[in-house]
């Protein structure tokens, strides 16, 4: 009992720590960017404008550009179009510029794919999938009505432990498992099978980033098996929510209610019949904000307040953290990512926990899907509510896949 109230008095004080040092840097993100003006909106030269060039006594290159030298005076190529009181009967020959190729900041120079050939209304067209617009994510679009998009305004935190996905983790705890006071628990298997999708928009449609007001639905549910007992059910937790959602430039914000419950396994429950069942529940209200200090960088924070409890569930909870991931396209050779999550909760004295995610990321070229795998770190409450007064001090790898 020492050992478990020294990790929870820790656990509480790395978890408000998490919390609020990017809720000031969020604060200070949020303030610069109403400060700030809009971007204006990008424009492009379609790849068929040409420079008309001087006529030169002799074929040659100019200077820093690969161009083909110019077409002899009323040779092939020439254009017979005499100007008006010219003596001359041609003009020079039109050289098409080089296409314009994709440019922007890329997080750890690592590099991402080009844009395609488009027409050069692209950009004006609502719901057009052409071009993608990576050169700046955060260019005012025309906004429209959308049904089911295919991305997402606010997208779910990286490294948040109660976030919708398909994930699974295999890790080692080294705190004694819940049926038992001293001991090693060892190897545990959580997946995470679930999701969020937007429903109705209207706003802006590029592949990245979209901007507007957004209908969501999220749902998952978080399963731990026991590998080391013929994979026995530990337990599940089940979420679903309705998160109603408004972004604009690099800010975005939500006012989400979901439910939470919380089962214990059948199996478990048959090996260890003494084991006290809880019926944890949580009915939320959620108001987050996040914040993208750089197109790599993300900055969030939010406080849930539960109008409905029971299980020992009390009504406050705050969350917060960070990520680093590459924002646009990667390719096959993907980019790698760190993601830092603090959750704290009122029925925990205000502890909880800390969670660290690291490793490789690939994202998608025609959406926001982000496949990746790397090593997970967890320190403080068990994000399994059956247990919700259990410490848990585990590290191991897993793989996350967001749609």
């Amino acid at each position: 009992m020492k050992r478990s109230r020294h990790l929870s008095l820790r656990a509480s004080r790395i978890a408000l720590a998490t919390l609020l040092l990017p809720a000031c840097a969020l604060v200070v993100g949020m303030a610069h960017g109403a400060n700030a003006q809009p971007p204006e909106p990008l424009l492009r030269l379609p790849p068929t404008v040409g420079s008309v060039l001087p006529q030169q006594p002799s074929p040659q290159r100019l200077p820093g550009l690969d161009l083909p030298p110019l077409a002899n005076p009323g040779g092939a190529g020439a254009i017979n179009n005499p100007l008006p009181n010219s003596s001359s009967p041609t003009l020079p020959a039109i050289d098409p510029l080089p296409p314009v190729g994709a440019t922007g900041p890329v997080v750890l120079d690592m590099p991402y794919e080009a844009l395609p050939s488009a027409s050069d209304d692209g950009y004006l067209t609502p719901g057009a999938a052409f071009p993608e617009g990576f050169d700046d994510l955060w260019a005012p679009r025309p906004w429209s009505w959308q049904l089911m998009p295919n991305n997402l305004i606010y997208t779910s935190y990286l490294a948040g432990p109660k976030e919708p996905r398909f994930g699974t983790v295999w890790y080692d705890d080294t705190t004694p498992p819940p049926y038992a006071t001293t001991g090693h628990e060892g190897w545990l298997w959580d997946s995470t099978l679930g999701g969020r999708a937007s429903i109705a928009r209207y706003g802006s449609d590029p592949v990245l980033h979209p901007q507007g007001f957004e209908v969501q639905i999220e749902g998952a549910a978080f399963v731990r098996l026991d590998p080391q007992d013929e994979r026995d059910l530990r337990s599940a937790d089940f979420r679903f929510g309705v998160p109603l959602v408004y972004g604009v430039g690099r800010w975005q914000t939500k006012l989400a209610y979901y439910h939470n419950s919380a089962h214990l396994g059948d199996e478990f429950m048959l090996k260890h019949p003494t084991f006290p069942r809880i019926n944890y529940v949580r009915d939320c209200i959620v108001w987050g904000n996040s914040y993208y200090l750089y197109d790599w960088m993300r900055l969030y924070g939010e406080v849930g307040w539960a109008f409905f409890t029971a299980g020992g569930a009390q009504p406050w909870e705050f969350q917060g953290g960070l990520e680093l991931i590459q924002a646009r396209p990667t390719g096959g050779q993907g980019a790698p990512f760190l993601a830092l999550n603090g959750f704290s909760r009122q029925e925990l004295d205000w502890g909880g926990n800390v969670c660290v995610q690291t490793g490789w990321a690939w994202r998608g070229r025609r959406s926001e899907k982000l496949y990746r795998i790397g090593f997970e770190y967890l320190y403080g409450s068990d994000p399994q509510y059956q247990f919700v007064y259990k410490n848990q001090n585990r590290a191991g790898i897993g793989m996350w896949y967001d749609y």
